[in-house]
């Protein structure tokens, strides 16, 4: 029978590193155990330990430990936006062949089935190559889908093939990657872990249009920019695929793993919390940036400006902005932020209604755009997985990722339409009331929470 000594050796060794576990010491692993030095406290808790020591990691975890795995994360993710943020140049694209805005819109549509269908399937998915591998696939997916819209030549199938893929795998992409980030990160991180995050997806929806417009117009040319674009997206990957064990080391959050995957039990549990009125709002802000933003250039070439400059100052200002608020939760009252912001969102989409002639006024609106939503959408996020039922976190950021791709992805389709048939003006009058509708909804829940906060008291 081992000593008393040998009973009580520390499972982490004074170098921090994790020793090896034997069949002896599993006979010994008892709640009450000795609590592990501060200096030596590790976040690889993918073997058994005390469970009040377990929560201690989980509770007093910090995000500056995480900092090289997150530098890289953030890094692939935004590789991976850049290819997303190249569909914004999609209009240019379609026109060089013939096309028109309904065409666009209607391609775009054409990735929400697909989204749908990977969303729907992304526990079985997972099960079977685990949350990052499936990232992987992501990122190939979305290569494919670049490469094929590089070499179309005519409106045909080999468009929608591409939307297909587009829509699978910024699917899979976009609603792992906060999960993901949601296992290496304590609850009080992550709405910074959150801000940082979009801060990197932001930077490559912003900055790669900007870059394929000056490409665009050099010898280069619009198609072989998307070609250009896959392989970035490649690298992503690659990243990705480095990054799958220090992930599955370095997890300390509880996500289960059980409920990876949507189905009608998860739906139910996740609309009757209180993260569906995020999820509401995401679907409708996602609407007016898809009206806003994906017919950009339609806009700008109509009244002579220069899409480029837009792109340029929303993203620098969503990059300022969210990083200077990187810390920022929302205060004691999230959702009365929220309702402020959406409010200069509206503020933002008018000036792009009325005053189309002035350059100035055009970044001008660009700027409160950025403001407005680039600012207020990682605090919506952030809410949805604050408000979400702790057992169905995954389940909640995936219906929050499908609200999302159906405004992003679906509403194109309608905006194409509006275009084509009774112009941009239109198009801008209905994000306009989409905004005010959405700011209501966040101001009818700051009132809410504020009356429940009164009679708490």
């Amino acid at each position: 029978m081992p000593s008393s000594n040998e009973q009580r050796k520390p499972l982490i060794g004074v170098d921090g590193e994790v020793r090896e576990i034997t069949e002896d010491d599993l006979k010994f692993v008892r709640r009450g155990g000795p609590p592990i030095p501060d200096q030596e406290r590790k976040k690889r808790i993918n073997f058994m330990l005390d469970p009040d020591v377990v929560e201690k990691l989980k509770t007093t975890g910090n995000m500056s430990d995480l900092r090289p795995l997150l530098t890289l994360y953030f890094l692939a993710t935004f590789l991976q936006a850049g290819t997303y943020g190249l569909t914004f140049l999609l209009p240019p694209l379609f026109e060089s062949f013939g096309a028109n805005e309904k065409d666009v819109g209607t391609v775009l549509a054409s990735t929400t089935a697909s989204t749908l269908i990977v969303v729907l399937s992304l526990g079985h998915i997972t099960e079977r190559l685990g949350r990052v591998n499936t990232i992987v696939l992501a990122s190939v997916l979305i290569a494919a889908s670049l490469a094929l819209f590089g070499q179309a030549t005519q409106y045909g199938p080999m468009l929608f093939v591409a939307g297909l893929l587009l829509g699978a795998g910024w699917g899979l992409f976009y609603v792992l990657t906060p999960v993901v980030l949601a296992e290496i990160t304590s609850k009080d991180d992550r709405v910074r872990a959150f801000t940082l995050l979009s801060v990197f997806i932001m930077a490559g929806f912003g900055l790669s249009p900007v870059l394929g417009a000056y490409l665009s117009k050099s010898q280069f040319g619009i198609a072989s920019t998307f070609t250009l674009t896959a392989g970035l997206c490649l690298i992503s990957g690659v990243i990705f695929m480095k990054l799958r064990k220090p992930i599955a080391s370095l997890s300390i959050s509880s996500v289960d793993n059980d409920h990876s995957g949507l189905d009608w039990t998860g739906i139910k549990v996740v609309i009757q919390s209180r993260a569906l009125r995020p999820i509401v709002m995401v679907g409708i802000g996602a609407s007016v940036f898809a009206a806003v933003t994906n017919f950009q250039t339609v806009y700008a070439s109509e009244h002579g400006l220069d899409y480029a400059q837009y792109f340029l100052a929303y993203t620098i200002t969503v990059i300022i902005c969210r990083v200077l608020f990187a810390e920022f939760v929302g205060g004691h009252a999230p959702y009365g932020v929220i309702a402020i912001l959406l409010a200069v969102m509206v503020i933002s989409v008018v000036c792009f209604l009325f005053f189309t002639d002035s350059q100035i006024l055009y970044i001008l609106g660009a700027v409160l755009f950025g403001i407005g939503y680039g600012v207020s959408y990682p605090i919506v996020k952030a809410m949805a997985a604050n408000d979400a039922n702790p057992a169905y976190m995954s389940e909640t950021l995936q219906l929050f990722g499908l609200s999302y791709f159906i405004g992003v992805f679906g509403f194109p389709f309608v905006a194409g339409w509006i275009i084509t048939t009774t112009g941009i003006a239109t198009l801008l009058t209905v994000a306009a009331v989409l905004s005010v509708i959405e700011s209501v909804l966040a101001a009818r829940r700051y009132q809410q929470d504020s009356q429940d906060s009164r009679l708490t008291h």
